[in-house]
């Protein structure tokens, strides 16, 4: 049976990425004209339009983004988002879930794919992990975005988890960030997208359901980078203990 509906996922594929192209090619003027007016205002717009190509493109292929509060969201807030990451498909859900002005620290290397990571990058904060100064440079940009009122979204884990477990090991940067800046952590947790788009091939995407699992803030108001450890240590087991609510682990079926 899985034979007979391989090649019948594979036209689904192609006929996605086909869709994610051709909405990309009408989003890019929008860019374009926007990216005249600044990094924030600009950048703004362009998060717009990117959400309604997210949601644009969901509907045409039939995947479903849903939102689920454990806790009272307050868009009105400033947040250093964090989440789990095991999916390329968990971009779009960012753009999709945030009202807030937002703006994704994101790799380097997606801004060298043709048109779309000039999207990509006209409202990120791109980083080269490689690159110390370029390093230092994404965190310069992080605070500036966080002291124009604008929320940082990163995924502490740096890169795909494809370990099989809930995560990998975090790095410092968010929780530096968010101690020396006074902005509170905010977990968010991406549920379903490895089963929308598995990380071993671009030909496993399938529709259903995406789902996106907001959790209370993590406070980081009086903390030094002494306390550095221990908050990632917090908001490490938070998240797992958040997937784990949520999604069947191979060492817990």
């Amino acid at each position: 049976m899985k034979i007979l509906l391989k090649p019948l996922q594979w036209i689904y594929c192609v006929y996605a990425l086909l869709m994610f192209i051709a909405i990309m090619f009408v989003a890019v003027p929008f860019v374009i004209v926007a990216s005249f007016f600044g990094r924030v205002k600009g950048g703004n717009f362009i998060y717009k339009v990117v959400k309604a190509w997210g949601y644009t493109w969901y509907f045409i292929v039939g995947i479903r983004h849903k939102n689920i509060f454990e806790v009272p969201h307050d868009s009105s807030r400033q947040y250093i988002f964090i989440a789990n990451h095991i999916s390329y498909m968990d971009i779009p859900p960012v753009v999709m879930a945030l009202s807030q002005p937002v703006r994704i620290l994101a790799k380097y290397e997606m801004s060298k794919v043709p048109i779309f990571g000039y999207i990509y990058k006209s409202a990120a904060v791109m980083v080269k992990r490689s690159d110390a100064d370029n390093r230092a440079q994404s965190v310069l940009e992080m605070k500036e975005f966080i002291s124009r009122r604008i929320s940082i979204f990163i995924f502490p884990e740096g890169t795909l988890n494809e370990t099989g477990k809930p995560l990998k090991e975090f790095f410092d940067g968010a929780f530096r960030i968010a101690i020396e800046t006074e902005t509170p952590l905010k977990i968010v947790l991406f549920v379903d997208t490895v089963d929308r788009l598995h990380f071993s091939s671009i030909f496993t995407l399938t529709p259903g359901q995406c789902r996106v699992v907001f959790l209370d803030e993590v406070p980081v108001k009086g903390l030094t980078l002494n306390d550095l450890p221990a908050l990632k240590e917090k908001a490490h087991k938070l998240m797992e203990a958040g997937l784990r609510r949520y999604r069947k682990y191979p060492e817990e079926v």
